[in-house]
C-alpha cells in the first residue's frame, strides 16, 4: 500500500460526521490500521462502537473530501500525519485524547522539539503584550518551540516574538487548515507556515465554530512542557488551556499584573489555585528543567560581552525604561532589546511591571 492509499484510509475514517475521536480510536484499538477496521464485518463493528455508528461509518460517502484532502497535501509543505505516523507529535500520545489525524502547513519536525505554550487575552494591554513578545523571543532562543493559538492579543505576540528570534513557532487552529481566522492574522500565519508550522485536527473548509476553540486548547497545552499565561480575564479562554495543561500534568505559569486590571485577574485566580509565578523568562525554563541554552552560549555569545557589560553599568541596580536604558548606553532600541532578552535568560535582568527592567545579579 502507498502513502496516498494509506493517507486515504485515515481520511475515510475521520470525515465520518458523527463518528468521532473515541469511537475512531476504539476501532484502532480493535482492529489495528484503517483498512482493518473497513474490512471488518458490520456486526464485529457494530460490537465496539454500536450499530448506529457502525452503520454511519460503512454507509458514508466521503469519497469527494477524501479526495479533497489527498489533493490538499499535494501542496508544498502541506501534510497529513496519523497516528500511526513517526512524524506524529509523541507528547500528544500522552494525552487522553489525541487527535486521530493532523493537518500540517511549514514544518513537520517542529511537532516533535520541546515546546513551550504562551497563551492569553485576546484584548491585552501594552505591557502584556509586550510581556509576551518578549518572553517568547527568548524561549525560543533557548531552544523552545513555542506554541499558541493565532488568535488576536497574547496569541499573535507570542508567535511574532517567536518569529523575531527562531522562527521555532506553531500555531494550533481551531478552523480548517484552508481558512484563517482571524482574518486580521492572515499575513501571520503565512509567515508562520513559511518558518514554523500551522496545525488542525478540524477537516478542510471547517468554519470558526465556537466549540472548536476550546476543542483545540488540549492540543497546545499538550505538545507542550508547559503553558504560560500572559494576560487573562476571569472568563479568558486561555484559563481553559491552563486547566486542561494541569489535567495533563504540564506546567503552569501565570505573568502577574495590577490588582486593578480586569486583565491580571485570570493570572492571579491562576496563581492563588498553584500556577508558578512568573516574573522572568529564567522562573520558567528553571521550572520545566530546561537548559536554557546551547553550552557556550551566554549573552556575551550573540550581544557581545562589552555590550552586555556596558547595558549592565547603564542600567545599575534601579528599574529603568528602554527608553532610558537606550539614552545611557549609547545603543540603538533593537541592540538594547536583543541584549535584554539574553541578559534575562542568564537570570540578570528582570522585567518589570510597566516595561522597566532591573539589574539582579552582578554577574
Amino acid at each position: 500500500m502507498d502513502a496516498a492509499e494509506s493517507s486515504a484510509g485515515w481520511l475515510r475514517l475521520t470525515l465520518v460526521p458523527g463518528v468521532g475521536g473515541e469511537s475512531q480510536r476504539k476501532l484502532l484499538k480493535a482492529f489495528g490500521l484503517p483498512e482493518a477496521i473497513f474490512a471488518a464485518g458490520r456486526s464485529a463493528l457494530g460490537d465496539v462502537i454500536g450499530d448506529r455508528t457502525a452503520r454511519l461509518l460503512l454507509d458514508t460517502d466521503n469519497r469527494t473530501a477524501v479526495d479533497r484532502a489527498l489533493a490538499w497535501a499535494n501542496g508544498t509543505n502541506q501534510h497529513l500525519v496519523c497516528l500511526a505516523d513517526p512524524e506524529y507529535p509523541q507528547a500528544l500520545l500522552q494525552i487522553p485524547d489525541p487527535p486521530t489525524l493532523l493537518y500540517v502547513r511549514g514544518r513537520l519536525s517542529l511537532l516533535n522539539q520541546p515546546a513551550l505554550a504562551v497563551v492569553g487575552s485576546r484584548n491585552p494591554t501594552p505591557q502584556g503584550r509586550g510581556n509576551a513578545e518578549r518572553f517568547a523571543a527568548a524561549f525560543a532562543e533557548a531552544g523552545l518551540s513555542v506554541v499558541s493559538g493565532l488568535a488576536l492579543g497574547i496569541d499573535a505576540a507570542a508567535h511574532r516574538g517567536a518569529l523575531n528570534a527562531t522562527g521555532n513557532t506553531i500555531a494550533f487552529i481551531g478552523t480548517g487548515i484552508d481558512r484563517i481566522y482571524p482574518a486580521a492574522n492572515q499575513q501571520l500565519a503565512f509567515d508562520i507556515a513559511a518558518r514554523g508550522a500551522i496545525a488542525s485536527e478540524f477537516p478542510l473548509a471547517t468554519p470558526p465554530a465556537a466549540a472548536n476553540f476550546p476543542r483545540r486548547n488540549r492540543l497546545i497545552s499538550g505538545i507542550s512542557r508547559g503553558v504560560l499565561v500572559v494576560e487573562a480575564t476571569t472568563e479568558s479562554g486561555s484559563l481553559i488551556t491552563a486547566r486542561l495543561a494541569a489535567e495533563q500534568g504540564r506546567e503552569v505559569f501565570a505573568i502577574p499584573g495590577s490588582i486593578h486590571s480586569p486583565q491580571s485577574r485570570g493570572c492571579h485566580r491562576l496563581i492563588k489555585q498553584g500556577a508558578k509565578l512568573a516574573e522572568a523568562v529564567a522562573d520558567v525554563i528553571e521550572e520545566i528543567g530546561w537548559a536554557s541554552a546551547p553550552a557556550g552560549r551566554p549573552a556575551s555569545a550573540t550581544a557581545g560581552a562589552a555590550e552586555a557589560g556596558s547595558l549592565l553599568l547603564a542600567m545599575g541596580f534601579d528599574p529603568c525604561s528602554l527608553d532610558e536604558l537606550t539614552q545611557r548606553s549609547g545603543l540603538t532600541a533593537d541592540a538594547v532589546s536583543v541584549i535584554l532578552l539574553h541578559l534575562e535568560l542568564d537570570g540578570q535582568v528582570a522585567c518589570l511591571p510597566g516595561g522597566h527592567y532591573q539589574r539582579i545579579s552582578q554577574a
